[in-house]
Parts: C-alpha cells; sequence; structure tokens
C-alpha cells in the first residue's frame, strides 16, 4: 500500500456517482477540490525546555451546505493529501445524513503517547492559536478523533474562548459535558454503527441476535460499537487492538473485555481470558456474518479483499476499503456499508451537540439516542432503497445521494 493516495478513494467514488446522475462535469469540478487547505508548522516547549516543531493541518473540503465539520486526528504519520480525504469523505456523510454542514478536517503529525499531559495540553494550546482564524461555530467546527479526546476539545475551547474574549463553546463538539457537551456523544459513532448493523441485516434477511461479530480496532468507535452489538445479542468472537486480536469462537466476553482496556491502560496482548490470539489481518478475514472494520484507512485492499468471508461489512473506520477492494468485494457478493453512512452517528450527535450550544438548551440522553435513532434510520433507507433501484452497491447509492444534494445546492446558489 506504499504510495496509495486516498484521495484518489474520493475521486473515484465520486466520478461513479455523477456519472450515473449524468452529471458534467463541469456540475462537480468543484467538489473535487478542497475549498481550503491550512499548513501550520507548531511550536511547542517541551518539559525539558527544548522546543520542538509539529507539522499541522486544517482542510475545509466544502461549506456548499454549512459550516465544515471534522474529526481532529493525532497521529505521527497524517499527511495533507489523508487530511483532504477524510475532509472530502465529511463532506459526504453530511449529506447523507442530511444535516446542514459541510465537511473539513484536522490533524497534527505527533504521537500523543510520546508526549506528557502538559506537552499536550501547550501543543494543542498552539496548533488552536494558529487555526483560529479558519475555525469557528459558524465556519468549521472540529470535533475528537484518532488521538484526541473530549479532554483535548475542552483545551481548544478554552484556547478559542480567551482569543475571541467571551465563552465559545460552539467551537467544537464532542467536548466535555460541563463545557457545553451533549449527553449521547461519546458513544454516538458506536451507536450509529449498531442501528446500521440491525438495518443491514434486516435488510439481507437476518437479525442481529445469534449474529457472528468481527470487530477490527478498540478504539472508542470498535469498543462501543463491540459493546452495543454485544448487548444487541450479537455473539462477538473477535476484537482487535494495535498489539493483537483475540477470538473465541463461542463469543467474547465483551464487558470483562472492555472493563480491561478502558482508558487505553490496557492492551489486549495481554489479556488472560479465555481466547485465541490472532492478528488483524486473520481477524479481517474471519467467516463471520458482520465485519466492523474500526482501525484505520485502508485495511480492506487489494491484498486480502478476496480473503473476506465475511457476509455484511458495517464500516466503523473512514475509508477502511479501498477502489480496488471495493470492486472484489462486489464479485463476491459481499455488501458493504459505507462509512459516509455507518459511521455517521457521530457527527449527528455533533449536529445536535452544537444546536444545543446555539440554543443554550440542553437535552436528556434518551432524546438524543432516540433522535439519532430515527435519522439513522431514514439515511439507512433513503441508501438502500437507491441502491437497489439502481442496481448499484450501497456505497455507490450513498455517494448518488451525498452528490445529487450538495450539486443542487450549488444550483440553488448559483455557483454552477
Amino acid at each position: 500500500m506504499s504510495g496509495y493516495n486516498p484521495y484518489d478513494n474520493v475521486l473515484a467514488t465520486l466520478e461513479r456517482a455523477a456519472n450515473i446522475l449524468g452529471y458534467e462535469p463541469s456540475d462537480y469540478e468543484i467538489l473535487k477540490h478542497p475549498e481550503r487547505s491550512l499548513k501550520v508548522a507548531v511550536p511547542v516547549r517541551m518539559d525539558d525546555g527544548s522546543v520542538k516543531v509539529f507539522d499541522g493541518y486544517r482542510v475545509q473540503h466544502s461549506t456548499v451546505r454549512g459550516p465544515a465539520k471534522g474529526g481532529l486526528r493525532y497521529h505521527p504519520d497524517v499527511n495533507l493529501m489523508e487530511v483532504s480525504a477524510l475532509a472530502a469523505w465529511m463532506t459526504f456523510k453530511c449529506a447523507v445524513v442530511g444535516i446542514p454542514y459541510g465537511g473539513g478536517k484536522g490533524a497534527l503529525a505527533v504521537d500523543p503517547s510520546k508526549l506528557s499531559k502538559n506537552e499536550l495540553k501547550n501543543l494543542t494550546r498552539s496548533f488552536t492559536t494558529m487555526i483560529a482564524p479558519i475555525i469557528g461555530p459558524e465556519t468549521d467546527i472540529p470535533a475528537p478523533d484518532l488521538g484526541t479526546n473530549a479532554e483535548v476539545m475542552g483545551w481548544i475551547v478554552d484556547t478559542y474562548s480567551m482569543l475571541k474574549g467571551y465563552p465559545n463553546p460552539g467551537v467544537v463538539t464532542g467536548k466535555p459535558i460541563e463545557l457545553g457537551g451533549s449527553l449521547g456523544r461519546g458513544e454516538a459513532t458506536g451507536r450509529g454503527i449498531t442501528i446500521t448493523a440491525k438495518n443491514a441485516l434486516k435488510a439481507l434477511g437476518r437479525e442481529i441476535k445469534g449474529a457472528t461479530v468481527a470487530v477490527q480496532g478498540m478504539g472508542n468507535v470498535g469498543s462501543v460499537s463491540a459493546k452495543l452489538i454485544h448487548a444487541e445479542g450479537a455473539k462477538v468472537v473477535a476484537v482487535s487492538d494495535i498489539s493483537t486480536g483475540i477470538y473465541n469462537a463461542g463469543g467474547l466476553n465483551i464487558p470483562e473485555i472492555l472493563t480491561f482496556v478502558a482508558g487505553g491502560k490496557n492492551l489486549l496482548k495481554d489479556y488472560k481470558g479465555d481466547v485465541e490470539f490472532i492478528d488483524n489481518a486473520q481477524l479481517l478475514t474471519l467467516d463471520v456474518d458482520l465485519l466492523v472494520p474500526a482501525a484505520m484507512e485502508n485495511m480492506i485492499n487489494g491484498d486480502n479483499a478476496r480473503d473476506i468471508r465475511a457476509k455484511l461489512i458495517v464500516e466503523g473506520a473512514n475509508g477502511p476499503t479501498t477502489v480496488e477492494a471495493d470492486a472484489i468485494l462486489e464479485g463476491k457478493g459481499i455488501p458493504v456499508i459505507p462509512d459516509i453512512l455507518a459511521n455517521a452517528g457521530g457527527v449527528v450527535v455533533s449536529y445536535f451537540e452544537w444546536v444545543q450550544n446555539n440554543q443554550k438548551f440542553y437535552w436528556d440522553e434518551e432524546t438524543v439516542n432516540q433522535r439519532l435513532e430515527a435519522l439513522m434510520n431514514e439515511a439507512f433507507q433513503s441508501v438502500w432503497g437507491i441502491a437497489q433501484e439502481k442496481k448499484v452497491t450501497v456505497r455507490t447509492g450513498a455517494y448518488l445521494i451525498a452528490v445529487k444534494k450538495i450539486v443542487e445546492t450549488l444550483r440553488m446558489k448559483g455557483s454552477i
């Protein structure tokens, strides 16, 4: 996979959807290019007194349908093309589920585990100051992603509010409840994946109860997905993190495993339960009813797609399946519920959080979860319906809906 450009995935899927919709290249040319890309060099004084400089990015792919919306990733291997692809996926994700946002994404090229808490806080404050001119509640709203969390969002709120001179909680979502966060936000992505998995299995004539499931990735998305899918009565037979995978054909003790890895305090390689150790590659090729890839991009690719035996794939991560793998899976008759639908629960509840911040009126968790389920159900039915009607993959169906909404908005504005 060396040299692979994830933005090629975006362009290939966009082209396919636009061609099916009968659009001229001039109708969607603007969507091939991010509106704005900011690269910054972020200095931070380390605990030993030295100064290090980290590369930072914030990309706004589209603000056609509303403020840019997307996570903030801390990972040593990020680059501008990856961030651009993630920003574009956010544009289409928000359109699929019908919320009034465009797409954005941010990143710092840093391994947060190698920094002290003080260094991480100072780095976040410095980065916030450098991207402050282009973010804000009405322009671009970051959120947690890989390597960041509610605490990091709290530091951003505080820094941005100090720069503005007044409290401004709406600048980010996914922040602590005490700072204006929403109940239900922490589990929203995993809850959305669970809702989508239930809908997809039902559409295929199956039930989630008793289904065998493998989940790759035990970060927030994977762990919550495993927890909620297990609670629905499914048999989660395998999970994995960066260190290893664990497998038990009779089903894993998910509550015990989640307690073990909670807060990142332990890795699965040190788990002592009744399990067989497997690697991430083996997990992806298990013969299960449902596979949830919830780790990184491009995990399912041309090298391993032919070995996939899952009956259904519901994408938890952003971009876990390459274009080449998609074609192979389609040939094998394995449905893939795409990231821009399956993992949209996080941005949906981020939208709810933003609305609550704007209204200064907060909802209880039951209300948040009910509204999330209603919106995810509606989005699934729309995407599944058009995919069946047009005889295309579910991914292409999702892009048909998203691209059509964005192009129609461009036309209404007189932009094309």
